[in-house]
């Protein structure tokens, strides 16, 4: 199979993989239709990386497919079922697992003996991913979609998983009002959720013009350019000089930016991933609003819920994925990511 392999911070090649087989009776065999470029895909390719991988791993987490071939204690998939796949999921035998505690599981935060034992077990970073053809998955793994779900939507599986996982610890009412920082492919999610939770007022900041325009089709009720305006200052204007009820942080560098522009008692949701980014903190701010601060890490759990959202039609999805690309020019996609002309790019095998 023609496969992406990541190397090492800064290189990826092109090259061939044998197909796996199921060699397990809970596995099944995976036939890869749409894998969606990460924004952490990105960092990991930077040299130096903002995130790490596995040198030699197949590449790409964020993935829809269809069943070609299921274990003989699998029972409840059928070949052509299409699907949706956590690159992630808990292991069910580690303590916190078997202590009802399935969303701290140690391997989603831990490889202990191995170079990565601070990161997780996800698949297209630490062990082979979806940029191929076919991919071998624990049938605990997969979820099934409805069949008339374009692929290019339900390879949005994972990354919306992590946004549902994080709009649940805000808690976002009806009434609500929201600032996201950051219109990335993840920062546009996080708005639409948010207008679908019920939130009234969601301010979107972004700098590129192309992304705010996006923004104000996928939830936001208002934008603001942070280079040109005062994001404080209209968020104070915003909520009758309150400051907003939750701070999304989706950039990675922006801690103190979002503890500014909360009110007291508001919260903030710590999600962009950067793992260079040290900023100044003032922690009497923190200490004076009585801020509540989340990290938002995976989307643990959420895979059904993610799958009847998809189905449903109520977020505006097509509005982020911009781009579907083969498998062989994976590099364009990437060229199109950095350099601001794309929002999320969707890969396809092009050997069947």
């Amino acid at each position: 199979m023609k496969s992406i392999i990541f190397k090492r911070p800064g290189l990826y090649t092109y090259e061939d993989r044998p197909k796996p087989v199921i060699k397990n009776s809970d596995d099944v065999l995976i036939k890869v239709l749409g894998v969606g470029i990460c924004g952490t895909d990105i960092h990991v390719l930077m040299d130096p990386p903002k995130h790490p991988a596995k040198p030699d791993i197949i590449f790409g987490h964020e993935y829809s497919g269809e069943v070609s071939e299921v274990g003989k204690g699998v029972d409840w998939l059928k070949p052509g079922d299409k699907v949706i796949i956590d690159p992630h999921p808990p292991c069910g035998s580690c303590r916190h697992c078997r202590s009802n505690r399935p969303d701290m599981c140690t391997t989603l935060y831990s490889q202990q003996g191995t170079p990565f034992f601070e990161h997780g077990v996800t698949r297209g970073l630490f062990q082979d991913g979806a940029l191929t053809s076919y991919t071998c998955v624990p049938a605990h793994s997969v979820y099934k979609i409805a069949d008339e779900t374009p692929f290019e939507l339900a390879a949005l599986a994972e990354p919306l998983s992590c946004i549902g996982y994080g709009i649940e610890k805000l808690d976002i009412h009806t009434g609500d009002s929201v600032c996201i920082l950051g219109a990335g492919p993840m920062g546009l999610m996080f708005a639409s959720m948010a207008r679908a939770n019920g939130a009234t007022g969601v301010i979107v900041s972004e700098p590129h013009e192309y992304r705010r325009k996006k923004a104000l089709l996928c939830g936001a009720t208002r934008v603001v350019d942070p280079f040109e305006e005062d994001l404080k200052k209209i968020c104070l204007e915003e909520t009758d000089g309150l400051g907003v009820d939750h701070c999304i942080e989706a950039v990675g560098q922006l801690l103190m930016t979002a503890i500014d522009v909360i009110r007291p008692g508001g919260k903030v949701l710590m999600f962009g991933h950067d793992e260079t980014a040290e900023p100044p903190i003032k922690l009497a701010e923190i200490v004076r609003k009585e801020a509540l601060i989340y990290g938002g890490f995976l989307g643990k759990y959420y895979f059904e819920k993610t799958a009847r959202i998809i189905e449903s039609g109520v977020l505006p999805l097509k509005e982020i994925v911009t781009h579907k690309l083969p498998l062989s020019e994976y590099e364009k996609g990437l060229e199109l990511l950095r350099s601001g002309q794309a929002l999320k790019v969707i890969i396809y095998p092009e050997e069947y």
